[in-house]
């Protein structure tokens, strides 16, 4: 026996209890009281801590290029800041190439972040190009451990509904799980239009362009064409009222529809894009108004929103600036990668939710839904994901403390209470008490097994 983390109060999904975590090999093997080992045995004391499972972002960009840019974080640094916010496993979006197979685009992006991954990994392919015999490409990309794949309806390289229901019919054929970008394309542009010619240039018109029913039509839309296709779909960073109501009817009549929101919608609303750093905020969606973030909290109490992820996509400062007299010239995106699981759990902590909620969003569930059946929870067998956490410990972030590559934090001064003080990824420690003491190259790209509809 390698390891056993003692005396701590294991965390799952469905309860909390007093218990030893024995670990060998990377695995979890034993859990329960009073575990022995040998003389090389390394005891680590949890008393008066949460033994919690790591979690799983399972939306990030790193590395990513956009608007004349690359996002700051490479896959180093952004693997780095998971594990010390308690992140074990991150997906990362690839994003095909026109005339790409998927499986090149998977080993495209592979390539770049298996030297440099401090955590496990995985991807999702972004879909731009499925003429002639690229579609059926998704059959081998499966077979391979890539089994989702994530369309836009916005952006210039997005789908049209044709090419969407093409590859949500496919999905069922062959155990792929098909996630969505919802915005309205058309009314983003139409609105963007309307807005500069007016000269309204600033970060709120961001917001402005892309307001809620902006994205509650496409979402609507989307589910629409999933029913239609019988097939399962994973809403990514659900952040309106209407696209809230939709998704729990749809899981009311019994579809298989899974979405996920992020922890910048639950804390910040619209108004930020009124500050005069508005800028730094922009993302898409972006922020909504009050009532689309009480939605989706209540949302996450009923159990209709699955996941929490962060949609890590950080640019510089400078990068930021090129929008100062243009909205359109703001690169989307926010870091979040090394917040999400302190920011939930603090709300576990706060009694807004319980320890175990935080845990089904941020671990079990991405899991479960994008097939990771080594990871996602303290269980015999399972992977040696281990996150301690200290219930009493009271952070205020900032970027001086961050392990990022980014150089400004939209979480600038926001306090969290309770924080984690240990990461254990497959039995390695990548993270103590403030420290990143992992290595470049550790992460393990993690084999996803097909999706199976209910």
């Amino acid at each position: 026996m390698d390891m056993i983390i003692k005396n701590g109060t294991v965390v799952t999904a469905t309860g909390m209890f007093k218990g030893d975590v024995a670990v060998e090999n990377g695995k979890i093997t034993a859990i329960g009281s009073k575990l022995g080992g040998d003389d090389t045995t390394k005891v680590v004391d949890a008393s008066e801590k949460l033994v919690l499972p790591g979690a799983i972002d399972a939306h990030t960009h790193l590395a990513m290029p956009f608007g004349g840019t690359v996002s700051s974080d490479d896959y180093f640094a952004g693997t780095r800041a998971a594990a010390c916010g308690g992140t074990t496993t991150v997906f990362d979006f690839a994003l095909q190439d026109f005339n790409e197979t998927m499986t090149d685009c998977f080993k495209r992006r592979d390539a770049l972040c298996a030297p440099d991954a401090a955590v496990d990994y995985s991807f999702h392919i972004g879909v731009k190009d499925i003429h002639g015999e690229l579609l059926e490409s998704i059959k081998e990309a499966c077979e391979i451990g890539i089994t989702s794949f994530k369309v836009f309806m916005v952006y210039d390289f997005g789908v049209k509904d044709g090419v969407f229901y093409q590859l949500l019919e496919k999905s069922k054929e062959y155990g792929a799980l098909i996630a969505v970008h919802a915005e309205n394309n058309e009314l983003v542009n139409t609105l963007t239009e309307k807005y500069i010619s007016e000269g309204k240039t600033s970060a709120w018109y961001h917001y402005m362009s892309r307001p809620e029913f902006v994205e509650g039509e496409a979402d609507v839309r989307a589910i629409s064409l999933a029913k239609a296709a019988g097939a399962a779909l994973y809403i990514v960073h659900l952040a309106n009222k209407q696209g809230v109501e939709a998704v729990t009817k749809a899981k009311d009549e019994g579809y298989e529809i899974y979405a996920e929101t992020c922890p910048q919608y639950l804390e910040f609303t619209s108004d930020v894009y009124k500050r005069e750093d508005g800028r730094n905020f922009v993302c898409s969606p972006p922020m909504k108004g009050k009532e689309s973030q009480d939605a989706i909290w209540a949302a996450i109490k009923r159990g209709d929103i699955d996941t929490v992820a962060t949609d890590h996509c950080p640019f510089r400062q400078s990068e930021k600036d090129w929008g100062l007299n243009d909205f359109r010239k703001i690169p989307n995106g926010c870091a979040g990668i090394e917040n999400m699981y302190p920011y939930m759990l603090g709300k576990a902590n706060d009694g807004v939710i319980t320890f175990e909620k935080a845990v089904e969003l941020c671990s079990t569930n991405p899991a479960k839904i994008f097939g990771c059946t080594d990871k996602g929870e303290i269980a015999v067998g399972k992977d040696a994901d281990i996150v301690i956490y200290d219930p009493t410990k009271n952070f205020t972030i900032s970027q001086s403390n961050m392990h990022s590559d980014s150089d400004h934090t939209i979480w600038e001064g926001i306090e969290v209470h309770g924080y984690p003080v240990q990461t254990y990824c497959r039995g390695k420690l990548v993270y103590d008490n403030g420290e990143f003491v992992g290595e470049r190259g550790y992460g393990k790209f993690v084999k996803c097994a097909k999706h199976i509809s209910k």
